[in-house]
């Protein structure tokens, strides 16, 4: 596996760029580029990270191709099209989004999010996104979200089942997973069950913390790597036994000291575990 996260310095080459993700004590990193950047951009950037052992974990497709707004649909799912092709272009292990709601926020909540008609709705969009792209090296994906399809292992293993393309794959971040009590306080089993049902179809996934907080009725909240109840010593042992170019991206954190007591919080974990990063 590879850890990554955001890079904060200023990185007007693709070798400064190469240099500060090694200087992070990375080995993995988001995409540096936009879907609009020319091809010769794009091999440059590839090129840079493959002399630095670098593997580009995930292109973000951010937008709701769900949306009951059809201008709204349209640009998303051009957006999530780009953010494929733009995957396949430079060697990302995938391109990622959420499903997206059909409701008037972008990423849920909505009771119809859940709905039947949506499943079915998830697939041929995503089989759209997918057969306009055709990668052959990359693929798109889903995260796994709290309220939201894939909200479980076993809805995202439906999901891959139905779609049935050969290109789509898992983006898992079980922090958006816990979304009760009773996963809050048994993150292991979650871990394991997520990785038994969908271990080899995992491309990416992303590195935070959850905290059950004690006031009523229920409140979860996102949290720095190591402030929570998330089992990272399970999280970290599960993806070793996965292709050991997976990636493990740290997210949502405030500030660039904050990704740094994340990484170092992780890199302790593993260095626990006899396991590299």
């Amino acid at each position: 596996m590879r850890l990554g996260g955001p890079i904060f310095a200023n990185c007007p080459d693709p070798e400064t760029w190469a240099q500060a993700v090694r200087q992070a004590g990375y080995r993995a990193a988001y995409c540096p580029l936009v879907p609009s950047a020319d091809d010769n951009t794009v091999r440059t950037y590839a090129a840079a990270a493959a002399a630095a052992d670098i593997v580009i974990g995930e292109v973000g497709a951010w937008s709701n191709p769900l949306s009951p707004d059809d201008s709204t649909r349209q640009a998303a799912l051009e957006t999530c099209v780009n953010g494929l092709a733009l995957a396949e272009r430079i060697g990302a292990r995938c391109c990622v989004n959420i499903a997206g709601s059909r409701g008037p926020k972008w990423d849920g909540p909505c009771p119809l999010d859940l709905h039947p008609d949506t499943f079915d709705l998830i697939v041929e969009t995503m089989r759209g996104i997918i057969d306009a792209v055709r990668p052959r090296r990359t693929f798109y994906t889903l995260e796994t979200m709290p309220w939201m399809l894939p909200d479980s292992a076993a809805s995202y293993l439906r999901l891959l089942k139905a779609i049935d393309r050969q290109a789509c794959a898992v983006h898992l971040d079980p922090v958006n997973l816990v979304n009760c009590p009773a996963l809050a306080f048994d993150t292991a089993a979650l871990l394991h069950a997520c990785f038994a049902a969908l271990g080899p179809h995992i491309r990416s996934c992303h590195a935070k913390d959850i905290r059950l907080d004690t006031k009523l009725t229920v409140h979860l909240d996102e949290v720095r790597p190591g402030l929570g109840s998330l089992d990272y010593a399970v999280y970290l042992r599960e993806l070793s036994h996965l292709d050991p170019d997976v990636t493990l991206l740290i997210e949502h954190l405030p500030n660039e000291a904050e990704f740094t007591l994340a990484a170092e919080h992780i890199r302790a974990v593993a260095a626990q575990e006899g396991l590299q990063l």
